[in-house]
């Protein structure tokens, strides 16, 4: 998994940082969200979907990759 972000449309809602605080958090003065990590761990990735889900300015992508054997 790897998530993108658009700093450049969000409206600092924090809804992203709510189901996800291991992988987003929000710039202290303007509330614009930050992408902790771009390749979060495997546990976080229905939080990170639910992150994308509830995002509303839709400005969070995440791109599913293929599991390595």
């Amino acid at each position: 998994m790897k998530v993108i972000v658009d700093q450049n449309k969000c409206v600092a809602s924090g809804q992203c940082v709510l189901s996800a605080p291991e992988v987003f958090d929000q710039r202290e003065e303007d509330g614009i969200v930050v992408l902790l990590t771009e390749t979060p761990p495997e546990h976080l990735a229905d939080d990170v979907r639910q992150a994308t889900a509830l995002c509303p300015a839709r400005v969070i992508w995440v791109e599913e990759q293929e599991q390595k054997e």
